[in-house]
């Protein structure tokens, strides 16, 4: 079998698109804070847990990789983000849809692990470009389930009594879909050989330098994703006195940028070089950090925004590919150590909180601005 057919990877893509199910938490978290009357601290356990889970199980995913592949790899993380999918079909108590979210979070983590490395074994070229269009696919799914949520919640498609949590077993569907053409799909995978790597083995990669600095460019460009969107519509309250409802919009505005830049990435990334492209990116984040930090005006803020969405967009495909092309050997956990970087979107959050009470919400700007720079002191790692 030719690895590079399009059959082979439209499962991937697929796989990709389960994997955005992940983000269905954010609008989630809202409708069981309303159905079960929760305070906003209770609430947001939630969607902390995600990235909590990406601490724990990133790095040890990557050693399972080594004893069972990735393909089955993947395959696992489909059936534990299937299981986290059915449980809220069956109730809304508190235990369950904690359940529902740990499982979730886990299985994400196991997927976002194992997923690119077995994109990179069926790509042989344009690697950063292809992820770049799988996150584009991911960002669908991601758009979608505030939409489903609501028609369900307003009862303008069939919920069988379930409301906004008709979401789960429409995206449950999908997800046995993606199992099933996955599962079917024939991919070579290469055997490991000598000894499988310990935690210690995983974690001593990170003395290598580009590993290292890939590992906190993975940290900065998930900060500055987080911190946006939590900090671009305290801006537009602070600036230019909107309500939380209609500064809500930010937010929407920095992923639609985002998702036409995960699609038009992936055009750019083969016709130019990544690390012309790479360098645009980090210029167009530099100028959003700009506009920020001193704009008043709604045009401005609003063009900041866009900036960053979109010039956020393709990093974490472009650090990603290069450190995972850095060690042929060392794939796996190479991975796991990248994915665990997602760590930093609880870092830069916490930093920023920090300086926006000491300085305002430009003082939130600056912790990401930091971020930013280090992505220019990232590009000479970028090949030509």
């Amino acid at each position: 079998m030719n690895n590079n057919s399009k059959l082979t990877v439209l499962p991937l893509m697929l796989c990709f698109f389960a994997m955005g199910f992940v983000d269905l938490v954010g609008i989630a978290s809202n409708y069981v804070k309303a159905d079960l009357d929760l305070s906003d601290s209770v609430a947001n356990i939630f969607p902390s847990l995600v990235f909590f889970w990406f601490l724990i199980f990133s790095v040890p995913t990557g050693m399972l990789m080594n004893k069972i592949g990735r393909k089955k790899t993947v395959l696992l993380s489909l059936v534990v983000t299937m299981v986290s999918l059915l449980l809220p079909i069956f109730g809304e108590t508190f235990p369950l849809m904690l359940a529902s979210f740990s499982l979730l979070g886990i299985g994400n983590a196991l997927m976002q692990t194992s997923l690119n490395p077995l994109v990179s074994l069926v790509i042989k070229g344009n690697l950063a470009s292809t992820l770049t269009f799988g996150q584009f696919v991911k960002a669908i799914a991601s758009f979608m389930a505030p939409y489903i949520a609501s028609w369900g919640a307003l009862a303008t498609i069939p919920t069988f009594g379930m409301g906004w949590r008709v979401l789960f077993p429409i995206y449950l569907i999908i997800g046995v879909l993606a199992t099933l053409l996955l599962s079917s799909t024939p991919i070579e995978e290469e055997k490991s050989e000598g000894k499988t790597s310990s935690l210690p083995d995983c974690v001593r990669l990170l003395s290598h330098p580009l590993i290292l600095l890939s590992f906190i460019g993975i940290m900065c460009h998930v900060g500055i994703d987080v911190g946006t969107n939590t900090t671009a519509p305290k801006l537009l309250m602070e600036r230019l006195g909107m309500t939380l409802n209609d500064a809500a919009f930010a937010t929407s505005l920095y992923f639609i940028f985002r998702t036409v830049g995960c699609l038009t990435g992936s055009f750019f990334l083969r016709i130019m070089s990544n690390r012309l492209f790479f360098l645009i990116s980090a210029v167009m984040m530099a100028a959003a950090m700009a506009g920020l930090a001193v704009g008043t005006d709604k045009t401005v803020l609003y063009a900041a925004i866009a900036l960053v969405g979109y010039g956020n967009s393709n990093i974490f495909s472009l650090v990603f590919s290069r450190a995972l092309l850095s060690d042929a050997s060392h794939q796996n956990e190479i991975s796991g150590l990248m994915i665990m970087g997602l760590f930093g979107g609880t870092l830069f959050p916490l930093l920023m909180g920090f300086s926006a009470d000491a300085f305002g919400q430009v003082g939130a700007v600056a912790v990401m601005a930091v971020g930013v720079i280090y992505l220019f002191t990232y590009l000479p790692n970028i090949k030509k």
